[in-house]
């Protein structure tokens, strides 16, 4: 009988031992945990990319609009341009709350990777989170 060596837990096997059975009993379940975790965690970077973009794509209008500035006169073409500095400001606004939310998702699921790994001593050096 191979005694578990932990304080308090002096004679008790590995047989004995519910913790112990538990987490090699979890293993699988925890594999696909940490599998659908990391799923989501791409899903969460493709929704941080696409909320980068959104974000970008009215920076660059802006710069367009400003670089040709000289060729138009502001006043004129004001019921063209409040329009679509609206529409500029509403995709900043929804890029921006894409970013917080994919990053806030992201480090939920990095903290939830740290726990299941806190559980099996050896997964430290395959998985990252």
């Amino acid at each position: 009988m191979e005694t578990t060596g932990l304080p308090g837990r002096e004679g008790t096997s590995k047989e004995d031992d519910p913790t112990l059975k538990n987490a090699d009993e979890d293993e699988p379940v925890d594999i696909s945990r940490v599998q659908l975790l990391l799923a989501e965690k791409r899903t969460s970077l493709a929704a941080l990319r696409t909320g980068i973009a959104i974000f970008t794509l009215p920076l660059s209008v802006t710069t367009v609009l400003v670089t040709t500035s000289r060729y138009y006169n502001f006043i004129e073409n004001l019921h063209f341009l409040i329009p679509l500095l609206f529409l500029c400001a509403l995709l900043v606004t929804v890029g921006t709350y894409l970013i917080f939310v994919a990053l806030i998702r992201h480090r939920h699921q990095n903290e939830q990777i740290r726990k299941i790994k806190m559980k099996h001593t050896a997964w430290k050096d395959l998985v990252d989170g």
